[in-house]
């Protein structure tokens, strides 16, 4: 390999990017939450809906920047500020459901899981490209 990487252990990498990926595709099961949250709260579906749509932004726009972010600190810093921001989002939407905080519910899962998950795609993918070139 032309980079320089060993490739011990690369195939444990490789799995531990797809665990990390599954992981964050639940981002895609809100749908799943929609009608509970508009049947227990009196909601509208475009109220609810925008939460998902705000987390696909910030997912884009971190996803856009996190490559350069995982080049300049490291792959297991970016990991974990990731791993750290998607729970604390997913956290506070659950604090928002039980006291019915419809903001809070766009702080939480659209924007700090959003930036969290658009952290967490771009990080597997940056360490495998130098790992299976």
């Amino acid at each position: 390999m032309g980079n320089n990487v060993s490739t011990k252990g690369r195939w444990t990498v490789a799995i531990c990017g797809i665990i990390m990926m599954v992981l964050l595709g639940t981002v895609y099961g809100w749908s799943v939450f929609k009608k509970p949250l508009m049947e227990s709260h009196g909601w509208t579906g475009p109220q609810v809906g925008m939460a998902f749509t705000i987390a696909i932004f910030c997912i884009g726009l971190s996803a856009a920047f996190g490559g350069k972010f995982v080049d300049k600190a490291g792959a297991r810093k970016v990991a974990t500020i990731a791993a750290i921001l998607f729970g604390i989002g997913t956290l506070l939407t659950g604090l928002a459901d039980s006291i019915g905080n419809l903001w809070l519910i766009y702080l939480g899962y659209g924007l700090i899981a959003g930036v969290g998950n658009g952290l967490g795609y771009v990080t597997p993918i940056a360490v495998l490209v130098r790992w299976f070139p």
